[in-house]
């Protein structure tokens, strides 16, 4: 054969790879509303940077007359390339060939692809789409997963993980987007569950809709598996794109910085009002955060689930950090079980890869109640204690309002190795409210008075005053100083340049025994 028949045959061979289940099945994926593997790694990549591996694999199963076909790729793209001029390593299931199921070679290809981001240090994406293990390799499709779960484990807070959800992902193939470090799902068209409907109504006889059960918002708003729920494939790559954009390569590595014309020393009058005079009423936490990020941008995760606590990702001075704040505009603030899971998880991911903390505090306390007790609120408040305690991380810490009881020293305090703390003249800190501090201290008082309501006044105004301040704080150097609200912006660019050389480093051990 000359070499020219060969050239002939590989390009053959390269067009039969790339039709994957063929073109019936590629017609019946975009009816459903669904891009293919190729199309989707396509939009995810910057053009022409893909490089395919593995296109040739084919399973090595014989039961069940499995011999008979075998499809080149064996349904998974596997490969590497760049997205905004970054190195990324993705692996895309093809739910065209064999419904997206995973064999052993299918295993072999992730597998081989993972030990590469691992090696040269670059971010995995996955792009699931998949009917789960292949039923007719048994034993050895599960295998397969084993291998995937261990190195989603080692890869742990080495490389950034990112989960992609973009079909059904049900059974084992569950377990390593759970063990990523963000899932994006896309609304009507995703869902993961460890059994479906059908099994479920057999078992328990609840009756439930695939979509109540594992979808996008299901698993965003209630279950918290998923960090992002968007409307179509297009805002899923769009999402992963962004998110990329603000996180290192690596644990090794700084995050990307993105210069910026926005001024460094910009203060925006209407932080001034933003807080309002009454102690009591609402406000929205991220309409502060844009206003003192670089451009007004901030990427939001978790935005349905626990929303009395906000995280994401924004810029200062071209420096990208994380943003964790108590979100006043949602059950005042106040931290509970969802709130302190979610922030706790956030500020594990930024620690493990480098990403400065910015912490704005408005928190009256923990929510008290029997379900939250129950519930075990005393270990899930202490999972987002250990998280801050852990941190190295520059750390900033504003407080914007309340900051009462254990409540303040969780939300990044100073006592929990902050670098910099600020407050605003409306800072409150104290053990708790005036409220509860006048019937407590003043108990007495209150009782004897010929006026109880007058009196309760009276003593609240003087407590707000003489206690609930920043000011007893920063004589203790609790508080490094106290700030106009203008000032946060220019505040928080000065400590991260101040902070960016730090160092800091957690006793000998093998880990921590976080309370999980």
């Amino acid at each position: 054969m000359s070499i020219e028949e060969k050239i002939k045959k590989l390009e053959e061979l390269n067009a039969q790879a790339l039709l994957g289940g063929g073109e019936a099945r590629i017609e019946r994926q975009h009816r459903a509303g669904k891009l293919t593997a190729r199309e989707r790694i396509e939009l995810l990549f910057d053009p022409g940077s893909f490089v395919e591996i593995d296109k040739f694999v084919v399973h090595r199963c014989t039961d069940f007359g499995m011999e008979e076909t075998k499809i080149l790729g064996d349904g998974v793209v596997t490969g590497y390339g760049t997205v905004a001029g970054r190195q990324i390593f993705v692996f895309a299931q093809d739910f065209t060939v064999f419904g997206g199921s995973l064999s052993g070679a299918f295993a072999e290809k992730i597998c081989k692809i993972m030990d590469l981001a691992a090696k040269v240090g670059a971010p995995v994406v996955g792009l699931n789409d998949g009917a789960g293990a292949r039923i007719q390799e048994g034993v050895v499709s599960l295998g397969g997963y084993g291998d995937v779960f261990l190195r989603n484990v080692l890869s742990s807070g080495v490389i950034p993980q990112i989960s992609l959800i973009m079909g059904p992902c049900a059974g084992g193939a569950v377990y390593s987007p759970a063990m990523t470090d963000f899932i994006i799902m896309v609304k009507n068209s995703s869902n993961m569950m460890i059994t479906g409907p059908d099994v479920i109504r057999t078992v328990t006889h609840e009756e439930v809709t695939t979509e109540e059960l594992g979808g996008a918002i299901t698993h965003a708003s209630k279950s918290n598996i998923a960090d992002f729920a968007v409307n179509g494939e297009e805002e899923c790559i769009q999402v992963t794109r962004s998110l990329l954009s603000y996180i290192p390569q690596n644990n090794l590595e700084d995050p990307p910085f993105v210069p910026t014309e926005d001024p460094a020393n910009r203060m925006d009058p209407a932080l001034r009002t933003l807080v309002p005079d009454n102690p009591n009423k609402p406000y929205d936490i991220k309409e502060l955060i844009k206003l003192v990020a670089d451009d007004n941008r901030f990427l939001e995760v978790g935005a349905l689930y626990g929303k009395n606590m906000v995280v994401g990702f924004a810029r200062f001075g071209g420096r990208a950090v994380g943003i964790v704040a108590n979100q006043p505009a949602h059950l005042a603030g106040v931290l509970d079980i969802d709130a302190s899971k979610k922030g706790a998880r956030f500020v594990r991911f930024c620690d493990a890869f480098n990403l400065p903390i910015v912490t704005f505090v408005d928190v009256p306390g923990f929510l008290p109640g029997v379900a939250q007790e129950h519930g075990g609120i005393i270990k899930h408040g202490a999972k987002l204690l250990y998280a801050f305690c852990e941190a190295t991380v520059p750390r900033i810490t504003i407080i914007t309002r309340k900051a009462y009881g254990g409540a303040y020293v969780v939300m990044s305090s100073k006592h929990t190795r902050a670098d910099i703390n600020l407050a605003y003249p409306t800072a409150e800190l104290a053990v708790m409210g005036p409220d509860g501090a006048v019937s407590i201290v003043f108990r007495n008082d209150l009782k004897n008075a010929s006026d109880p309501e007058t009196r309760r006044a009276e003593l609240e105004s003087d407590y707000r005053e003489n206690f609930a301040n920043p000011y007893k704080a920063a004589e203790l150097g609790y508080i490094d100083d106290v700030i106009r609200p203008e000032e946060t912006r220019p505040r928080v660019i000065q400590a991260l340049e101040m902070l960016s050389t730090k160092r800091d480093t957690l006793p000998p051990k093998k880990h921590g025994n976080i309370p999980l």
